[in-house]
């Protein structure tokens, strides 16, 4: 295709951070972004061009943002894939990636289904509606993750249950259906940012995420892992990219296991929390390659500038309240750190409200990591 400038308007369902950064992203591209999200004045709204107030899934919502641009994408998996199927038809507006994607991915059972009758490896796992199910597959695998098929994210919707727990009070609390996945002993846990173009597929260095009560809290890019381990995480996410329909960034969750081996946890259609590092770790950062990816653009190299860790900004109030985030004065005074604020009006308990990025060539990535921790441990929110 040839590519000019002004470029075309995309149309971003949701206008949380990464509605955010993308509008970021697109701005030095030429291409003007409109959101749609049911907070007004949402996050994203002072980097893009305008944003159109409503549900993920209204239907007149998405009627609205498809008629005002030229391509349409999503930055948060409550967008509904009829909506979004039917308003393509209508206004003849492409959709990346595929609503059909988007409806495997939604419900975490399929999403591992499809995976595993693809022959990419997943940990052990079966549906439970009952108790007595999940009982039985506790009994089987000796302790399991339990994940609501749908809408759990940072944290939400994931209950570990082990023998002797009461599974009828887990399945409760997980809200009904879900998918009970054994519990894997792993080495580390990783993820590969991929993006798909319109006739190539690229990927980013293998990076290292870690978690606190399944939340993400750090990143180490590229991962401190073994070549081998680094190379087979990047043949499994490629594979898991050429099964997925439909063009943009995609963040592929993986598990290290004590041997070695590489499992799939989840993937989001989406850009990912562990690819943060790649605004100033990576030539191209996955919020550009999304644009361009989404667009049928050239992609953008995803090769490493230098070494990157992140670590997330959550929220340590008790309640949601207003606040104010002091102790920024560090981050800024460290000449190899960047300081990312998603413009969030509200804070609560672990609540993602920004992420810093260090950078460093020369330093080990342990010492880059205890510095990033320790920035982002000086910061703390004041109630307004």
């Amino acid at each position: 295709m040839t590519v000019s400038l002004p470029g075309p308007t995309l149309g971003v369902v949701g206008g949380g951070q990464l509605g955010r950064m993308l509008g970021e992203a697109a701005a030095p591209l030429g291409v003007e972004v409109v959101v749609s999200d049911p907070t007004p004045d949402c996050p994203a709204a002072p980097v893009v061009s305008d944003q159109v107030v409503g549900a993920f899934d209204d239907p007149e919502t998405i009627r609205e943002l498809a008629s005002r641009v030229d391509v349409l994408t999503f930055e948060i998996e409550l967008a509904d894939p009829d909506v979004l199927a039917d308003v393509s038809e209508e206004y003849d507006v492409p959709v990346h990636p595929d609503p059909a994607t988007l409806r495997t991915i939604q419900d975490k059972l399929v999403q591992t289904e499809t995976l595993a009758e693809a022959g990419i490896p997943v940990p052990e796992f079966v549906g439970v509606d009952t108790a007595a199910e999940l009982d039985r597959a506790v009994d089987d695998m000796g302790g399991v993750m339990l994940k609501a098929r749908e809408g759990g994210y940072d944290g939400r919707g994931t209950l570990p249950v082990q023998p002797g727990d009461d599974p009828e009070a887990a399945l409760e609390e997980i809200g009904g259906n879900a998918m009970a996945e054994r519990l894997v002993d792993f080495e580390r846990e990783l993820s590969v940012i991929g993006v798909v173009g319109a006739d190539e597929i690229r990927t980013y260095p293998v990076t290292e995420t870690i978690h606190r009560d399944e939340i993400l809290r750090e990143s180490v890019s590229p991962a401190r892992a073994t070549d081998p381990v680094r190379d087979r995480a990047q043949s499994v996410a490629r594979d898991v990219l050429e099964l997925l329909d439909g063009r943009g960034t995609y963040g592929i969750e993986l598990f290290e296991t004590k041997d070695g081996e590489i499992l799939v946890n989840e993937i989001a259609p989406r850009p990912h929390n562990s690819g943060h590092w790649t605004i100033e770790g990576a030539r191209a950062s996955q919020f550009e390659n999304h644009v361009r990816g989404v667009l049928g653009w050239p992609l953008g190299s995803t090769d490493l500038v230098e070494p990157a860790v992140t670590a997330n900004v959550l929220g340590d109030v008790d309640e949601r309240t207003t606040a104010t985030l002091r102790g920024v004065d560090d981050v800024l005074d460290e000449d190899t750190a960047a300081m990312h604020w998603y413009g969030k009006r509200e804070v609560y308990p672990l609540r993602k409200m920004g992420h810093l990025t260090l950078t460093g060539s020369a330093v080990d990535p342990g010492e880059l990591l205890a510095r990033a921790r320790s920035l982002r441990d000086g910061l703390t929110f004041e109630i307004d």
